[in-house]
C-alpha cells in the first residue's frame, strides 16, 4: 500500500511505518491537556531536587516583632485578615516544630510559651547578625531582600539586601485631609510624614528645602546615599495611599504648587495628586539613571479601606511602558495578585518582572500552583521568588512566616513543573533550569552583581 499527497509543485509519497515514525514524533512534542499517570512519580522525584536549590528571596519584612523599623507602615488594628494568614491557621505550628523543634501541634497561649522561651535562649545562643542567619540556613534561603524603613544591625548585609521606601516623598505638605480620609489612613499617612522627616534628618536638613529645584535635589541626594548603603532598589507602597493612576504633569505645575504649599496651607485633592504624579515619575526616571531597580507594591493590601479597583495593577501600564522609562528596571511586587493572569503579561517588556510573594501565603499550595504554571508557561524568565515575611506578633515572627513563604513556594513550583513535565510541555531537565531561574538566577541577574 501507497499514500501520496499531491502538492502544487512535488509530489510526496510515504511508506506506511514511515507515517508511524511521523506520528510517533508529533505526539511526544505535542503538548497533552491533561497530566498522565506518572504526575505523583515525577512531583516525588522533583520536589527534592527543588528543595536544594538556594533561593533568592526577592521579598521580606525580616525583623523582630518590636521593631519598629521593619516596615515604613503598619497594620490598622482589627484588620482583616485572609483564612490563611490567622494566628490559628495550624501551619504554623508545624514552622514552629520544622524550626524550633516546637513540640505541640496548637499555639495556645499555654504552649506558645514555649516558643517564646526557645525563641529567647537561641538569640542568646546566637546574638547579632547569627540569629537571623541560621533561619535563613535551615530554610536553604542564600540571600533575603529586606523591605524595611531602615536597616537592622542584627541583619548581616552579606544575607539581607535593603530595598528603600520612597512613598514619603510625595507627601511633603499639610496631610490633614489626606490623614482624615478614612481609619486606615489615620494610621498610614502619619508614618509616611515619619519617613520624610527621617529622610530629612540624614540630609541634615530641619525644614523642607525652600524651591521646588532643591526638593528634587534633595530627593536624588537620599536615592544616591542610600544605594551607596547598600539600598538596591527602591520601594513604592503607593496604592495604600492613593489610586495608581499617574497623569503626566508638565514641571510648571507641580513647581508652582510646591512655592505655595512649602510654607503651609493644604492643597486640594486634585493639587496634590498632581503633584504626586510629578514626584512619582521622578523617582521612576531617577531608578533609571542611578540603576536603582523600582518595586512596586501591586496587590491587595492589609486594612479594611483597601481600593483593590483603584489600585488595581493594570493602572500602571502607561508608565511601564512609556519609552520614558526603558532604561528602568520595574518589580512588580506580589504579582498583581490577584490579577495575576492580566500581570503577567505586562512581563512582555523587558524591564518588568514579577514576584510571587504574597500569592504563596493568601492561597494554598494546590491553588498556587495554579498561578505558577501560567506564569512558566508565558514568561518563565521574568518571575521571582518571595516569602513576604512579616512579624506579625509575639509569637508569629518573621521565622515561621520564612517557613510558610518557601515551604509553599517550594512544594507549588514541583506540583506546576510537575504537570508541565506530564502534560508534555518542558522536559525535565527544562523544567529543573526554570525552577532555578524562579528561586534564584533571575533575580540575581536582575541585579546586575550587586547581589550574590
Amino acid at each position: 500500500m501507497r499514500l501520496e499527497y499531491s502538492a502544487p509543485y512535488m509530489q510526496i509519497r510515504f511508506q506506511p511505518f514511515l507515517i508511524v515514525i511521523a506520528g510517533s514524533i508529533l505526539a511526544s512534542a505535542q503538548a497533552r491537556p491533561l497530566p498522565g499517570p506518572d504526575l505523583q512519580q515525577i512531583y516525588q522525584r522533583l520536589l527534592p531536587q527543588i528543595e536544594k536549590i538556594p533561593a533568592f528571596d526577592h521579598h521580606a519584612h525580616p525583623g523582630f516583632f518590636d521593631d519598629p523599623d521593619v516596615d515604613a507602615m503598619a497594620a490598622p488594628p482589627d484588620a482583616s485578615a485572609p483564612f490563611r494568614t490567622r494566628d490559628d491557621n495550624p501551619e504554623l505550628a508545624v514552622a514552629a516544630r520544622q524550626l524550633f523543634g516546637y513540640p505541640y501541634n496548637d499555639l495556645s497561649p499555654e504552649h506558645a510559651k514555649w516558643l517564646l522561651d526557645k525563641k529567647n535562649e537561641l538569640k542568646k545562643q546566637l546574638p547579632g547578625p547569627a540569629y537571623f542567619d541560621s533561619i535563613l540556613d535551615k530554610l536553604n534561603i542564600e540571600m533575603s531582600v529586606a523591605n524595611r524603613a531602615m536597616m537592622a544591625d542584627y541583619l548581616d548585609p552579606q544575607r539581607f539586601a535593603w530595598v528603600f521606601f520612597v512613598d514619603s516623598f510625595m507627601w511633603p505638605f499639610n496631610n490633614q485631609r489626606e490623614t482624615a480620609r478614612n481609619p486606615d489612613e489615620g494610621v498610614f499617612i502619619p508614618l509616611q510624614e515619619k519617613m520624610l522627616h527621617r529622610w530629612m534628618q540624614q540630609e541634615n536638613l530641619n525644614q523642607l528645602p525652600p524651591t521646588f529645584s532643591d526638593y528634587l535635589k534633595f530627593i536624588s541626594q537620599v536615592l544616591e546615599d542610600n544605594s551607596k548603603r547598600g539600598g538596591i532598589a527602591m520601594k513604592f507602597e503607593v496604592a495604600y495611599f492613593r489610586p495608581t493612576t499617574f497623569s503626566d504633569p508638565t514641571r510648571a505645575q507641580p513647581e508652582d504648587i510646591y512655592q505655595r504649599y512649602v510654607v503651609g496651607g493644604i492643597p486640594t485633592e486634585k493639587e496634590y495628586r498632581s503633584f504626586q504624579d510629578f514626584i512619582f515619575r521622578y523617582l521612576v526616571a531617577e531608578g533609571g539613571r542611578l540603576h536603582l531597580p523600582v518595586h512596586i507594591h501591586t496587590a491587595v493590601g492589609i486594612g479594611d479601606y483597601f481600593n483593590l479597583s483603584q489600585s488595581n495593577i493594570m493602572n500602571l501600564e502607561t508608565v511601564l511602558r512609556d519609552p520614558r522609562y526603558a532604561s528602568t528596571t520595574f518589580v512588580m511586587i506580589h504579582g498583581g495578585y490577584p490579577l495575576e493572569r492580566e500581570a503577567i503579561w505586562l512581563a512582555a517588556m523587558k524591564n518588568v518582572y514579577l514576584d510571587s510573594s504574597f500569592g504563596e501565603l493568601a492561597q494554598y499550595p494546590s491553588a498556587f500552583k495554579d498561578t505558577l504554571k501560567m506564569w512558566l508557561e508565558t514568561f518563565p524568565d521574568k518571575i521571582t521568588f518571595g516569602t513576604d515575611c512579616f512579624p506579625y506578633n509575639q509569637v508569629l515572627g518573621s521565622e515561621e512566616s520564612y517557613w510558610l513563604g518557601a515551604q509553599s513556594s517550594r512544594e507549588a513550583l514541583a506540583a506546576a513543573l510537575s504537570e508541565m513535565i506530564s502534560e508534555g510541555e518542558v522536559s525535565e531537565a527544562q523544567a529543573l533550569q526554570m525552577a532555578h531561574a524562579y528561586l534564584h538566577d533571575t533575580a540575581v541577574k536582575l541585579y546586575g552583581g550587586r547581589v550574590h
